[in-house]
């Protein structure tokens, strides 16, 4: 992992390589989705059930499209014990910060004779991707938690759970025994660009949902950046990135652990130590590299930490979190002796995990917050998937003919002054 003096030129210049790698897709990735979209749109479930014969499984056919409760069940019969108690476990966890995000409509009378508020509801529908890499063999069935339980603590009425199925036709029965404990019922099997196309189109089978969310490879993305609009979708999410401000007190052990967690999701990751401390930037470079010969996707990892990871040399950790909050990272560890007096200091992040026994896979599992978070310096200005995600707030003003009279001149003067007539029309016709 190579080691960077910041600043300096050639280490602002690493920075902005990591801001600017972006999404990574071609034009022809962009047509290729765009063509799924359309074939979806026209063909409806029949192409969905072609697209998937063709990528994921031959097994599927419009009359398997769906999920049986007979499947429900059989899935969950074959999860052992264990599995079910640590499902549970982070379904209570998730539910109870998830429930302290819903707002209440609320009603107030600022002046004589004028009402205004703000109902709180429900979208009517939510469709929820989740990956399923490898033929379905490594289930990311903590997406169905992180889009479901928000969705149902919100009170969204139908919740629509779209997954790759494995090659046998069926879907893996640790997503189905997470998606029934959330309460989704309604499973189809279909993943990448058609599943989102579906979900935003709708199909015979399929409900046209009101939002998409869950994370997914490149083409998923790409479907949900096209269809935005049409949906409400949770974001634009990118590569996943990392950046860990550490100490001298810092284990070079678990900081070179915490950096591979990310760096093995995608060769196009970002992992990054910001240190003020020379002798644990190159302990922490070593262990690494222990580390990495042991992982099962060691090539990946191995590329994300080429090409887009680095060691940040700073003088001091103030500099450390000027620089990390530039980057405005996705996860952000505060491996410090005293993390908390951070806090205040650290503006964009998606998540903070605080302290030495706070990696970031405890949030991605059972912590609670939601792990669909903003990527590629989007925390600036956006947050975590969460409950409102799932709503929508409509204003309600009310005036009565005393208050109406009161205010009546000024909102005809700016109308006039905007040159829309018509308004100010509306306004002097009821003096």
């Amino acid at each position: 992992m190579k080691l960077f003096e910041y600043p300096s030129a050639e280490a602002r210049e690493r920075v902005k390589n990591i801001i600017d790698r972006g999404l990574g897709f071609s034009r022809d990735d962009y047509d290729n989705v765009l063509g799924y979209i359309n074939g979806v749109k026209a063909g409806g479930d029949r192409a969905l059930v072609e697209y998937t014969n063709r990528f994921d499984s031959t097994a599927v056919t419009l009359e398997t499209l769906k999920v049986t409760k007979t499947e429900f069940d059989e899935a969950l019969a074959s999860v052992d014990s264990r599995f079910l108690n640590t499902l549970d476990r982070a379904i209570l966890q998730l539910t109870q910060f998830h429930e302290k995000q819903k707002q209440n409509a609320w009603i107030d009378t600022p002046r004589n004779g004028v009402m205004v508020g703000q109902l709180v509801r429900p979208v009517g529908a939510a469709g929820v991707y989740a990956p399923g890499a490898k033929g379905g063999k490594t289930p990311l069935l903590s997406s169905v938690l992180m889009g479901g339980i928000p969705a149902r603590v919100a009170g969204v009425p139908s919740i629509v759970l779209m997954t790759p199925p494995m090659e046998n036709g069926k879907i893996n029965p640790h997503i189905l025994a997470a998606a029934g404990k959330v309460g989704i019922t309604s499973v189809f099997k279909a993943g990448s660009a058609w599943a989102i196309a579906a979900l935003a189109h709708g199909t015979d089978q399929v409900p046209k949902v009101d939002v998409i969310v869950g994370p997914g490879n490149i083409y998923v993305t790409l479907a949900k950046k096209i269809v935005a609009g049409t949906v409400g979708i949770d974001m634009i999410a990118g590569p996943s990135e990392i950046l860990i401000i550490a100490d001298k007190y810092a284990d070079p052990e678990f900081v070179a652990a915490d950096l591979l967690s990310q760096a093995e999701h995608d060769a196009m990751a970002s992992a990054i130590l910001v240190t003020d401390s020379r002798q644990l930037a190159r302990e922490t470079a070593e262990a690494l590299e222990r580390q990495l010969k042991a992982l099962p996707r060691q090539e990946t990892a191995r590329q994300s930490i080429d090409n887009f990871g680095a060691v940040m040399l700073v003088p001091d950790i103030e500099t450390g979190i000027a620089l990390s909050n530039r980057l405005a990272p996705e996860h952000l560890e505060l491996m410090v002796s005293q993390p908390f007096d951070y806090i205040d200091r650290i503006q964009n992040a998606g998540a903070l995990f605080l302290g030495s026994y706070t990696p970031e896979p405890m949030g991605d599992y059972i912590a609670g917050p939601n792990h669909v978070l903003p990527t590629a310096g989007t925390a600036r200005f956006s947050s975590a998937l969460g409950v409102d995600h799932f709503t929508k707030k409509t204003s309600l003003i009310h005036y009565t003919q005393t208050a109406f009279q009161n205010e009546a001149d000024d909102v005809i003067r700016l109308a006039e002054i905007e040159g829309l007539h018509a308004h100010a029309n509306s306004v002097k016709i009821r003096k």
